[in-house]
């Protein structure tokens, strides 16, 4: 196996927004039952299950920026983003590139159009250089077109 090319399956997700994501999520669901809880008589049960409602509606949205995540095996790679999963054969992904100042990777893809793959945060830096290295090597490995450069 090549230097630098990680054994499949592999998944690179950022450490520090999953961790905010999720510990966030779990305060506003806790705060908004005390709160519900704590509320004086007039408020009614509507209202009451109205705040634990919105506290459930922020954890969703937490969530969905706390599942991002970079998954290559054997069949090609995975990205989840907040709001939608692609998956992309080996042949489908040409290069991945993160400039200086980009807050994550994007992948170009052979149909000409890019993704950012939000899984691996730029914020993060030796974790993020370390990461991209890593997929392009797969993908220098697994990808149909050779690499002439």
């Amino acid at each position: 196996m090549p230097e630098g090319v990680p054994s499949l399956p592999v998944t690179w997700r950022p450490r520090s927004t999953t961790i905010i994501a999720y510990g966030l999520a779990a305060v506003m669901v806790v705060g908004a039952i005390v709160l519900a809880v704590g509320l004086p008589e007039q408020f009614k049960l509507a209202d009451r299950l109205g705040m634990v409602g919105f506290g459930l509606l922020v954890a969703f949205v937490l969530h969905l920026l706390g599942r991002l995540r970079v998954r290559a095996d054997e069949r090609g790679i995975t990205v989840v983003n907040p709001l939608r999963v692609h998956h992309f054969e080996w042949a489908e992904v040409l290069d991945v590139t993160m400039v200086e100042g980009d807050p994550w990777p994007k992948l170009d893809l052979a149909n000409g159009l890019s993704l950012g793959a939000m899984g691996i945060q730029s914020t993060e830096r030796e974790r993020s250089r370390r990461a991209v290295a890593q997929l392009t090597a797969l993908i220098r490995e697994r990808g149909e077109a050779p690499d002439h450069l």
